[in-house]
């Protein structure tokens, strides 16, 4: 493919992207597509792939209601090594292009994991180009002596390893000539060998730096006498980090590469193009990196054969000359600076030596990257702006905006999440934690679900067949499966909104990350950026943002280089079209020139800055310092703050103004911030704008129904309420408040969201009904027939009971080992009392109902509540209800692990307990001290007559 049919290519995937931007208002569901479906990571065990498995699975896929894959090659499945696929192989390559040509065919999206396992490496990942470790020693040296000792350093050898580890005397150079590298998934590998030396620098104490590098010969002798004084050696030698690619399928074991060198990086894609020459593969919308985690092993990867070029060339200055520094042993500040500059330009390499050259590979490939920038040794919001797709994970709304603010302020139309990992330990976790932790990621601002994940299965694997080591596991062998499509028609609900217009955010927060920078660390020379904690514990970073989240005010996190980008007009600050009010300083020490200067001007233009406690006192780094912080000053004089309201101080600049305060509402109510009120009543959101109004997604995360007023911090007249389970939506009942607000009356209960939609203009469209208690409950009561329609070991039999409980309590081992589906079934008379409709109430499930009243399906509840209104008109004299209720896959997990059956049928990690309470004498998971868990419908089940509220 030429490079402008790639191009053409790529300018067509981001107007597909974008295309939902300008969309007009519209009062109904808007078109769901692909995209707006969840996707799934797909991992492909041992890459032990057919392709008559390929299509069963990706059809069950699609009709489950995914949109799209990303194929992840991992470690591999004991007793399928005969049909294991070597990465990239010819083979390989075949069962990508076909997996391909189905999805074209299912109308399913592909994505790439650019590894095995992660982070990027393989078995063609030289000594040269593998991740490198800095070592020193001192050396202590008086005037007119020489050194006594040569200066050499042995690394010392290390292996770690997930399966079985081998001895180090046991393992060859290179890696990938050892045998059975599936069973030993090796993690970290340091053979013992002399590492070579990088420099040797002397200082005098007095400010003389001298590189005697040169001098010392191949035996590591220093032919240097000592001029007078006291002389401190620093002898520095580049060694090898040693991490191997985790969790790695069969021929992508072997080493990660450095990813501060571009040389590495180029030499490590090239396989890719051998492997992909000739092939068309246009179908791979976009390559994917899994999180850093190049240093979550013994060590850190901390250095790169050119990086005291590079530092000369982006700091100004030679970093030889300042080692006593860089290690903590000079004056307390200069350690601080030397420190910082160190840190910033591992940032810079890691952005512009990894991420921008392979954005840049992939573009020649017609595809976008997507990447999960958290855990790096870099400033993450850059490293998320350089890409198409960010991808956070987690379970925190703080976590989340990295990779979300980073889309919204580049003008980028989706933020991915690998979500619902580790909700539970294994096979504990439903569809309904599934789902309250999806509505999680709506809030932060995610509008791109990926599930963490499903493992590829061949159709007559034993049960429950190939897993993988984090749970949740979703497969067709879980007994959740024929319900999975529910959640997935929610989530595509959801999505089809927060993929539509952009978001509506009005408070930028400035990323203060030269702070940490300048701080010593606890592992090393390196700190690694993921979240709040533990790099911003206890900061005004950290107050500030968690104070305004809890108070409903929106906002999101900008880095120094996205600062430099921003425009004004009037009042308002402009980034990628969009509209912010401000930007607040979070009580950080330090702020590059330029970064304040910027700010200085924007304030002139008219904008408002605000500063939460105390304005930055200098600026960070070393080269040229005394002439940066004279310039710092003078921009500090130009701010002369007066007493204003409410304990904020004010200093008028320009057309614009500066603001400090010690309270953050104080301080964003005098910026004229307007907060989403509806916090103050356990309710969670996210708002986003289009051309004619705004979206909210509305969560009610706290532990009460909300029934009643909530206050919108916009102006509307009209709002229309989406329920996104059920697609139910209509018009709203609103009022209209002071400064051009609106309230909207809401009907949620503990864990239900839903969707507004506002507009300017009054629309015709059916009211949206709202519903009150018209009488006392009725119970559903009598003799209930439970019969077991499908799961294992074995079908129970059919069971009559008048007391519901847990169908593991109503019978003997057959029922406490069964995961599966059962249907309870029970006649009941119509209430005698008139009532507009009825709120059938399943009371507590274990764990998904399916609904059927008189044959007719109803609904399938997922939970938290498991309540469904059947209109009057619908129900008989005598009436046939049938629940059909599908448990976890614990039980017959636990059956297993009691027998000594064999599931855990895998390399590498085989598998990991998430609790306690799961841990076998190995430490790996397992059951056999599990209780059955409850299951099955619970209730009560009762009849609630309701009418319809009418509100004033």
């Amino acid at each position: 493919m030429s490079l402008i049919k790639n191009n053409i290519k790529i300018a067509i995937v981001f107007a597909l992207l974008a295309g939902a931007q300008t969309a007009s208002a519209q009062v109904g569901w808007p078109t769901a597509t692909e995209q707006t479906k969840p996707w799934a990571r797909w991992w492909w065990e041992g890459s032990a792939v057919n392709k008559k498995d390929l299509t069963w699975n990706m059809e069950s896929y699609h009709n489950a209601g995914l949109g799209g894959l990303e194929i992840t090659p991992i470690y591999g499945v004991k007793g399928a090594e005969n049909q294991f696929i070597q990465y990239l192989s010819p083979q390989w390559v075949d069962m990508l292009k076909y997996t391909l040509t189905e999805a074209k065919r299912l109308n399913m999206g592909i994505d790439l994991a650019n590894a095995t396992g992660w982070p990027f490496g393989g078995p063609w990942i030289t000594n040269e180009d593998a991740s490198k470790e800095l070592f020193w020693k001192n050396y202590d040296v008086k005037g007119g002596e020489k050194l006594n000792e040569p200066v050499v350093f042995m690394q010392q050898p290390l292996v770690r390893a997930d399966g079985q580890a081998p001895k180090i005397t046991d393992l060859v150079e290179p890696i990938s000539s050892n045998k059975n590298l599936q069973l030993m998934a090796l993690d970290q590998v340091r053979f013992e060998k002399r590492i070579p030396l990088t420099v040797l620098m002397a200082y005098d104490g007095k400010g003389q730096a001298l590189n005697l590098t040169n001098k010392v010969d191949a035996a590591g002798n220093l032919n240097w006498t000592a001029p007078a004084g006291e002389w401190k050696l620093y002898a520095l030698f580049q060694g090898w980090h040693g991490k191997m690619v985790e969790r790695a399928a069969p021929g992508g074991e072997g080493y990660v590469i450095d990813h501060f060198s571009k040389p590495a990086l180029g030499h490590y894609l090239a396989r890719f193009d051998e492997a992909f020459k000739g092939r068309d593969l246009s179908g791979i919308r976009a390559y994917f990196n899994d999180s850093y985690e190049v240093d979550d092993a013994r060590g850190q990867s901390n250095f790169t054969p050119l990086f005291f070029d590079e530092f000369i060339k982006r700091r100004g200055y030679d970093l030889r000359d300042h080692l006593p520094a860089l290690f903590g042993n000079d004056s307390k500040e200069n350690n601080s600076r030397i420190l910082c500059d160190y840190r910033e330009t591992i940032s810079d390499l890691l952005l512009d030596d990894f991420t921008k050259p392979w954005h840049d590979w992939a573009k020649t490939k017609g595809a976008l990257i997507r990447n999960q920038s958290h855990g790096s040794p870099s400033n993450i919001l850059d490293l998320y702006a350089a890409i198409d797709i960010p991808e956070t994970e987690g379970d925190d709304v703080l976590r989340f905006k990295f990779a979300t603010s980073a889309a919204h302020v580049m003008g980028k139309p989706l933020a991915s999440s690998e979500s619902a990992t580790w909700l539970n330990d294994h096979f504990l976790s439903s569809l309904r934690d599934v789902k309250q932790a999806i509505d999680k990621y709506f809030v932060g601002g995610v509008n791109h679900i990926f599930y963490h994940g499903i493992s590829y299965s061949p159709q007559n694997a034993q049960w429950p067949g190939w897993l993988f080591y984090a749970a949740v596991h979703f497969n067709q062998t879980n007994p959740f499966w024929n319900d999975f499509s529910t959640l997935n028609q929610y989530i595509t609900n959801c999505q089809s909104f927060l993929q539509q217009g952009k978001s509506d955010n009005d408070v930028l927060v400035y990323y203060p990350l030269f702070d940490s920078f300048s701080e010593p660390g606890d592992r090393g020379l390196l700190k690694h950026y993921d979240a709040m904690k533990p790099d911003f514990k206890g900061t005004g970073f950290e107050s500030s943002t968690e104070e305004m989240l809890k108070k409903g005010y929106t906002f999101d996190f900008i880095s120094d280089k996205q600062i430099m980008g921003l425009q004004s007009s009037g009042n308002q600050i402009l980034t990628a079209g969009l509209n912010y009010k401000t930007i607040l300083l979070p009580d950080n020490k330090y702020i590059p020139l330029e970064t304040f200067n910027k700010m200085v001007n924007l304030a002139k233009a008219g904008a408002t800055i605000v500063v939460y406690k105390n304005l930055p006192s200098g600026v960070p780094g070393y080269t040229g310092l005394q002439e940066r912080e004279k310039a710092f000053k003078n921009l500090l004089a130009g701010l002369n703050f007066t007493a204003g309201n409410n304990g904020v101080k004010v200093a008028t600049i320009g057309k614009g103004r500066f603001l400090i305060a010690d309270d953050i509402s104080s301080l964003l109510d005098e910026a004229g911030i307007n907060r989403e009120q509806m916090t103050d009543k356990g309710l969670q959101f996210v708002r986003r704008t289009y051309k004619n109004g705004n979206s909210y997604f509305i969560s009610n995360n706290g532990g009460n129904p909300v029934n009643g007023w909530i206050d919108l911090s916009v102006n509307a007249a009209s709002v229309v309420v989406f329920d996104p389970m059920t697609k139910v939506y209509g018009s709203a009942k609103i009022r209209k408040q002071t400064k051009g607000k609106t309230s909207v009356y809401l009907q949620l209960l503990p864990g239900e969201s839903c969707i507004l939609q506002t507009l300017p203009v009054k629309i015709k469209t059916a009211d949206y009904t709202y519903y009150k208690a018209a009488g006392k409950s009725v119970p559903v009561s009598g003799t209930w027939a439970l019969n077991f329609a499908e799961g294992g070991p074995t079908l129970p039999q059919p069971i009559k009971t008048s007391e519901l409980k847990s169908w593991t309590e109503l019978g003997g081992e057959d029922l406490k080992a069964f995961s599966g589906t059962g249907s309870y079934a029970i006649s009941f008379k119509k209430p005698a009392q008139n009532a507009l409709a009825w709120k059938l109430n399943l009371g507590k499930v274990n764990e998904n109902a399916e609904v059927y009243l008189n044959g007719k399906k109803l609904a399938t509840l997922i939970g938290p509540q498991y309540v469904v209104t059947i209109p009057s008109a619908q129900l008989r004299t005598v009436n046939q209800l049938q629940i059909r209720v599908a448990n976890l896959m614990a039980n017959r997990i636990i059956d297993m692990d009691k027998k000594h059956i064999p599931y855990r049928i895998f390399y590498n990690t085989n598998f990991q307990s998430h609790s306690a309470g799961s841990k076998g004498p190995d430490g790996l998971f397992t059951a056999i001290n599990w209780e059955p868990k409850p299951s099955g419908l619970i209730g009560p089940v009762t009849l609630e007559p309701v009418k319809q509220l009418f509100i004033k």
